[in-house]
């Protein structure tokens, strides 16, 4: 090969190697970029979704009170009861209860006092404020009436039956009561303690709160209505197992309201099936029928309710509160 030549070639191979490793810097150097800029990328989405945790987190408690449950406790004599001394607010509405573990401002021993015995509908639970159940407006509408200060005592829990709210009774007493009214509804005839665990254990019977809102939200309730859970709890209020005793709590108030000289009314509430039908159903009748039989007074208030009163197939909103209790206003007064 002539001397020219190889020249030429030793050229065009150092052409060569700069052109392959330009290309292969460059390629590193566009790996390099991709990498930073998905890197980039990520720490946006990670700092996104943190900021939108705790915005939710800091709504869902101090708007919406999560975190700030009502809370309860197992008892030996009347399976559960919520906790004294509670004063809360959960989806805007307040929730307080005294320091009998009554959903009402603390017994005032000056006033006349009015006993109403339940369970959640009277309760009104979290979707009721308390100054629209319908023992608040009550125990307005009745100072009013016997001029003088009424408080008429809500003491009650979710799932109450009358045999728990007798157990509340015969442990604290009447509190010198004018009168003791018993709010049920048709399942109640046959809803009898059993003493089951649920207090820590169901979600509806909390016993400490949650440490993080949107936690409870997702436990409590969107994951509930996910699952069968939900279709459980709906189907309580209709199953009555064979060979079940009619609840003593009835015959319990009816002998304890007797012996010691105290009127007593029940409050028949229909479920909202029983209101479409335009008749209580066969434990309702049953109630009828004890009511009856015992000459115990009976509010009813199948015919004063409309579909617009429930929040769903049991539970009233405070317009249906408000109905319930002008009933009962009218009762008193006859």
């Amino acid at each position: 090969m002539c001397y020219l030549c190889q020249i030429k070639y030793l050229y065009q191979v150092t052409i060569w190697r700069t052109d392959v490793s330009n290309s292969t810097t460059n390629f590193w150097n566009d790996d390099k970029l991709r990498y930073m800029k998905l890197k980039k990328q990520s720490v946006s989405i990670v700092a996104v979704f943190v900021l939108l945790l705790v915005a939710a987190e800091a709504i869902l408690r101090t708007y919406f009170g999560f975190c700030h449950t009502v809370l309860m406790r197992s008892d030996p004599d009347m399976e559960y009861i919520n906790l004294p001394n509670q004063s809360t607010s959960r989806f805007r509405k307040n929730h307080f209860y005294n320091e009998y573990s009554m959903r009402s401002s603390p017994v005032d021993a000056s006033s006349i006092h009015i006993l109403g015995f339940g369970d959640s509908i009277i309760n009104g639970m979290f979707t009721t404020d308390q100054d629209s159940l319908a023992t608040t407006l009550l125990s307005t509408s009745l100072s009013k009436l016997e001029h003088r200060k009424v408080q008429f005592l809500n003491i009650s829990a979710g799932s109450w039956g009358p045999d728990n709210c007798f157990a509340y009774l015969k442990k604290y007493g009447s509190f010198d009561a004018k009168k003791i009214y018993l709010v049920v509804s048709s399942h109640d005839a046959f809803d009898n303690m059993t003493f089951e665990k649920i207090v820590g254990v169901s979600k509806a019977h909390p016993d400490k709160q949650y440490k993080f809102a949107v936690y409870e939200l997702l436990d409590r309730y969107i994951i509930p209505r996910l699952t069968f859970e939900k279709k459980i709890q709906a189907s309580v209020i209709d199953h009555i197992p064979e060979a079940t005793p009619f609840n003593s709590g009835f015959k319990d108030f009816k002998d304890y309201t007797t012996a010691h000289h105290i009127p007593f009314t029940l409050v028949l509430h229909a479920g909202l099936p029983e209101l479409n039908e335009g008749k209580y159903n066969s434990l309702g009748q049953k109630i009828i029928e004890f009511a009856h039989q015992n000459h115990v007074r009976l509010v009813e208030d199948l015919s004063l309710l409309t579909p617009n009163d429930y929040t769903d197939q049991l539970h009233i909103n405070p317009q249906g509160q408000k109905k319930i209790a002008a009933a009962i206003l009218r009762e008193y007064q006859e």
